[in-house]
């Protein structure tokens, strides 16, 4: 059995594994650790070209496309390695970029998940949005990372260089203990995407599991390569997800509140897309919120397991005050502004 098992789920991403999946081979030691390639019922030639070209690449077909959350849980059925590095298709990642967080995993039981620093690949010299130097999230809800605040996204200067306990780790490149993934009930699969990886760490954080960015490890991430920004089916999704989210892990006192205030914020982000000439994005979000309220029922006894196993009460990587309200009233653009 390898230390490490390197997993990377692709649905017709030919192209992408062809540009970024040398990058892993070539850097991810053979010695211990395994470079697996789940396929998500791909339709494109994917598998033939792995077969044909990463001979040293272990294939898991799945026999249809579960979406990025289910397929990462049927990929975990098979994985048994000490350490899972969840990896997406379009991640460049750099010599020795497994060394430190594994080590950091050897000598912490405490931790659960690591992140590497995530630079965006197409401009190396900036953090890339979906992870930057690690994540975060104010009390209603809003993500944000060191190195992105919104639509901000720094330049790399060093300034984010030191590890730090961070609340959620990026789906892009995501290490965390087998076991750990396994007991604690893996990534949500009616999620389908986005914010899974946000919502698996909050209920870890929750139940006294840390998580860390280590920026000694670097690697290079695409991002977008699957829903641009502006697509209507990721509004959808964001939004969904979030209200999901935030009704299975917030604490009882907070439920009633947050869910108020975001009802409204919610429906001011639908008024701001119309605005500015995105009725399909602002019909995304009333969607969105419907679905949510479907959904919300069905979600009762998740919300009543994770509280009962909820160890953390008081979580010191969410900012208590409104993202929003700092970012657009006082004019607090980054991570660093946040903490003064």
């Amino acid at each position: 059995m390898k230390k490490v098992a390197v997993v990377i789920l692709n649905w017709n991403g030919k192209e992408l594994m062809e540009e970024f999946l040398p990058s892993v081979v070539n850097y991810s030691p053979r010695e211990w650790a395994e470079v697996v390639v789940a396929d998500n019922g791909s339709s494109d030639a994917s598998v033939a070209m792995l077969k044909e070209q990463f001979p040293t690449v272990r294939i898991l077909q799945l026999d249809t496309n579960y979406g990025f959350a289910e397929g990462y849980n049927q990929a975990m059925k098979y994985i048994d390695a000490e350490y899972t590095v969840l990896l997406n298709s379009d991640v460049e990642v750099t010599p020795g970029w497994l060394e430190a967080p594994v080590a950091l995993l050897d000598q912490d039981t405490s931790v659960a998940c690591v992140q590497p620093k995530i630079l965006a690949q197409r401009n190396q010299s900036f953090f890339e949005y979906a992870g930057a130097a690690g994540g975060f999230m104010d009390r209603y809800g809003y993500p944000y990372c060191r190195g992105r605040v919104f639509d901000v996204v720094e330049e790399d200067k060093q300034q984010y260089n030191t590890s730090i306990d961070i609340l959620w780790a990026s789906g892009a490149c995501l290490f965390i203990r087998t076991a750990v993934y396994k007991t604690e009930g893996g990534l949500d699969a009616n999620f389908f995407a986005h914010q899974e990886e946000v919502d698996l760490c909050w209920r870890l954080r929750c139940r006294g599991y840390r998580l860390v960015c280590v920026p000694d490890s670097v690697v290079y991430h695409v991002g977008g390569a699957t829903l641009n920004v502006e697509n209507p089916r990721k509004t959808f999704l964001n939004f969904r997800n979030n209200l999901l989210m935030m009704y299975k892990n917030l604490p009882q006192h907070d439920l009633s509140y947050v869910m108020h205030v975001r009802f409204w914020l919610d429906y001011l982000a639908a008024f701001k897309f119309l605005v500015t000439g995105q009725p399909r994005n602002a019909w995304a979000v009333v969607k969105a919120r419907r679905a949510f309220l479907r959904m919300k029922s069905a979600y009762v006894p998740v919300r009543k397991e994770n509280l009962a196993k909820t160890t953390l009460p008081s979580i010191p990587e969410i900012r208590q005050g409104s993202l929003l309200a700092a970012f657009y009233l006082k004019g607090k653009k980054t991570y660093a502004e946040l903490q003064e």
